[in-house]
């Protein structure tokens, strides 16, 4: 069993003794911690309300049930939305003006883990220090529940229709333009929420040929939920089997975006970002950001439009406040993960599929014609495991020096940028382990470049 508490909630597989897995206990207790956190940026007297989303996992019912009865017990009102996006959570909290929101997924993680994600009131993920104060709130397991007149109400709602509409209320999708491409659509949701919500979407967008692939919302994940290619080899053959024009990938909770091309090649979940930032520069000028960890495609293409761009620390909320901080008009992550302010400061796999259909249409072109006008850069993800005693610090700084001759970021971890290749070197927050990713204009040369950075970390330790 595993219980994983970090600044942004708490993740863990359902089971186990408390604090060992995620319990029933465990989820009572963090989400009791969350309520007095809220309550504590309330006046007193105010009538506070959380908004409530959850994934298709099978879990989720359950923990919904616990989660929503605790809030209630904290005297806290919860409109609870049900099997929703984590975006649709994100913009429902700001729609019902409420004191926060909880998400119930694990994202990307096989089916018998969940996790509670913490959203402020604007929808947004907490930032470092906030997410620390909640787990202090819960070590301290100090809560104070209402008494029978208090206690919160608990409200169903349903905003997938609000959701597709502010989609389609975004000036750059430009729905008539994909209806008259005539596009055959596949989508695969990993029989999670987004074999709900993305038919939907893809029928308000004029799309009428839409072929559904795990849409099944059992949280029985047909494969790995992760979108990565090695995840996605039966989809790419029904890609084919079914001549699509384009397919669209999503995690169970929606927020990241892969696509596969109308001949089944993957078009690399870090571009859907590199192409989605293409068509908004082309009609909105402005700054971009991805974090240190995204594809250096960005740049390229940023600097094709004659506009800066500013890598951020890993992490969505890191992310975000670098996107506020240079005022950039698009950002997100190279995981498929689209972050467009003009919707809202979280990633928006709905959001992407809008803008990348609208980009598609008014290219002219296929999909992968358009996936070959960027440059190609080839990413490699290792890690070495560390001892304990290790002074990681002291390494990275060795580093630094090793390569001063280089241009160095070190807002998280450190990243050496090359002339056309870099490295990032970042420890984990939840393993004893530094991650190193590296890019470079072939797989063979990413890979030499992170062994060759392996090679150093490991003389410098020993």
């Amino acid at each position: 069993m595993s219980l994983i508490k970090s600044i942004s909630g708490i993740r863990g597989t359902i089971g186990g003794l408390p604090g060992d897995g995620l319990t029933p206990i465990d989820v009572v207790k963090f989400t009791a911690a969350y309520a007095v956190w809220v309550k504590g940026r309330c006046d007193p007297g105010t009538k506070i309300k959380v908004v409530v989303g959850r994934d298709a996992r099978i879990s989720g019912s359950m923990v919904n049930s616990l989660v929503t009865a605790t809030l209630s017990g904290m005297g806290i009102d919860v409109t609870d939305i049900g099997l929703a996006t984590t975006p649709t959570t994100e913009l429902a909290v700001t729609a019902e003006k409420a004191n926060g929101g909880i998400i119930l997924t694990a994202s990307h993680n096989p089916k018998q883990w969940n996790a509670l994600k913490l959203l402020n009131e604007d929808g947004e993920f907490l930032n470092d220090l906030e997410g620390k104060k909640i787990l202090a709130l819960a070590e301290a397991n100090e809560f104070i529940f209402s008494n029978v007149e208090d206690l919160g109400v608990i409200t169903l709602a349903d905003y997938s229709d609000y959701h597709i509409r502010k989609v389609l209320e975004l000036n750059l999708v430009d729905v008539e333009a994909i209806r008259k491409a005539n596009f055959s659509v596949a989508i695969d949701a990993v029989n999670s929420v987004g074999g709900i919500i993305v038919p939907q979407l893809l029928k308000a967008l004029g799309v009428t040929g839409i072929v559904e692939i795990n849409c099944d919302p059992t949280g029985k994940f047909a494969h790995q939920p992760e979108p990565l290619p090695e995840n996605l080899v039966e989809t790419a053959s029904q890609v084919l089997k079914n001549n699509v024009d384009v397919c669209f990938v999503v995690d169970p909770d929606v927020d990241r975006l892969a696509i596969i091309s109308e001949d089944a090649s993957m078009f690399n979940e870090e571009y859907t970002l590199v192409a989605v930032a293409d068509y908004i520069l082309s009609r909105t000028p402005g700054n971009t950001v991805s974090n240190l960890s995204s594809s250096r495609a960005l740049l390229d293409v940023s600097e094709k439009h004659g506009v800066t761009y500013t890598p951020s620390a890993v992490g969505e909320v890191n992310v975000t406040k670098t996107m506020k901080d240079t005022h950039a008009v698009i950002g997100g992550e190279g995981n498929g993960g689209i972050i467009y302010p003009e919707s809202h400061y979280g990633r928006d796999a709905l959001v992407g599929i809008g803008l990348f259909l609208t980009h598609l249409a008014k290219s002219g072109v296929k999909c992968s014609e358009l996936r070959a006008q960027y440059p190609s850069y080839f990413m490699a993800k290792k890690k070495i495991e560390l001892d304990a005693g290790v002074n990681l610090e002291a390494v990275l700084m060795k580093i630094k020096e090793q390569y001063k001759s280089q241009k160095i970021t070190d807002v998280d971890g450190v990243r050496i940028d090359f002339d056309h290749e870099w490295v990032h070197l970042r420890k984990s927050n939840t393993e004893p382990i530094i991650r190193i990713y590296s890019e470079s204009s072939t797989v063979q040369q990413a890979n030499c470049l992170a062994d060759r950075i392996i090679d150093d970390v490991t003389r410098l330790i020993n």
